[in-house]
């Protein structure tokens, strides 16, 4: 319950509204732990709205439960306004903060609009090829910004530049495919020889992706985390859900964004989005990416990303008993499968899994 009186005093006081009565709407929100809120009123001469983003009570500053490397960060900072003002800084359009009260966990954020591009794509799903690639190119051209101007570390610090994508933070996300996206969902343990042979494909393949060079990567980089907002000059991409950003792959955004779970792309147009990512990329940064190469990798995340998040969704379901992003495990498994498929060396690790895993088999 949002203590509305409190609330009003932040708007008339802090902030310099005039607030006489406001109304409070929960949000759907996302998979975490925050709820948000609506809150509206009217002024004299405009109805005014912003967001609020309440926090569970520990979740300022959570140790993580995956193992994510670097040492401990130096900043002392919440996540969330700490990222936001670097990526703010780069000229990334993120949520503005207007008010940040520690003691309740209580975040007041602009009021971006309920459109996603998971809204505009589905619009467009129906013919316009053309609208829904417009969308996905300033998608796009936003990842780009991100990958080019945030990368570098600011003189007053990120924590996202603390914290990396390493081996042992894909094999743990991995490891949670295992547990959740097969044991748990079958009801049953893997063998013990079974369960190793496919940890070590899995480990191989966290080896080579921890290889790659880094950027700045935002690491939800997908349909519901991107607002549209109608601006003068055209439809906008805001961008939202940033606290866990890190360093990571390039591939990794590009793949959370083409190989959404809430999307199923035909393939041609994910081959022409990643040609379009490799030339505005080539472009913007003046260096020639080996094509093939990119595919490849490109690929091996998407393998990675796909599976890490099919466990999530029976997590979330299992032990947050939220059933509602289960729908969405089948397809992303399909999606794995067409990954798997297109390379003879994934053969193995394919004929592991499909033993447990039914959308798998061939």
């Amino acid at each position: 319950m949002v203590d509305s009186e409190h609330l009003r005093k932040i708007l008339n006081g802090a902030l310099g509204f005039s607030a006489e009565k406001i109304e409070i709407t929960r949000l759907a929100g996302d998979a975490s732990n925050r709820t948000y809120h609506r809150i509206t009123w009217n002024e004299p001469r405009s109805a005014r709205s912003l967001v609020l983003m309440v926090m569970s009570a520990p979740e300022g500053f959570k140790a993580s439960e995956e193992a994510v490397s670097g040492a401990p960060s130096p900043i002392a900072e919440l996540p969330f306004i700490n990222i936001q003002r670097h990526l703010r800084a780069c000229k990334v359009a993120v949520p503005e903060i207007l008010f940040y009260d520690p003691a309740r966990g209580w975040l007041l954020l602009e009021d971006l609009g309920d459109t996603t591009l998971a809204d505009k794509i589905q619009e467009k799903a129906n013919g316009n090829e053309a609208g829904l690639r417009n969308y996905y190119h300033k998608a796009i051209d936003t990842l780009l910004t991100i990958q080019m101007e945030a990368t570098a570390a600011p003189s007053d610090g990120c924590l996202a530049h603390h914290r990396a994508f390493d081996q042992a933070l894909f094999l743990w996300e991995f490891d949670h495919f295992i547990e959740y996206g097969i044991e748990a969902r079958n009801g049953t343990p893997i063998p013990p020889k079974q369960r190793e042979a496919i940890r070590a494909h899995f480990s191989d393949i966290s080896l080579r992706l921890a290889s790659l060079p880094q950027v700045f990567t935002h690491r939800d980089y997908h349909s519901r985390n991107l607002m549209i907002q109608s601006e003068p000059a055209g439809a906008a991409i805001r961008v939202i859900d940033f606290q866990d950003a890190l360093m990571g792959p390039p591939h990794y955004d590009l793949a959370s964004l083409l190989r959404d779970s809430y999307i199923d792309l035909p393939e041609q147009v994910i081959d022409d989005l990643i040609g379009y990512y490799l030339t505005r990329r080539e472009a913007r940064s003046g260096e020639r990416v080996q094509a093939e190469m990119f595919r490849e990798y490109f690929d091996l995340v998407s393998i990675q990303r796909n599976l890490k998040a099919a466990g999530r969704f029976v997590y979330i379901d299992q032990v947050k008993k939220n059933p509602r992003f289960l729908p969405y495990v089948p397809p992303t498994l399909r999606k794995v499968k067409r990954n798997l498929e297109k390379y003879r060396r994934l053969a193995p690790l394919q004929s592991l899994l499909a033993e447990y895993v039914e959308e798998l088999q061939r």
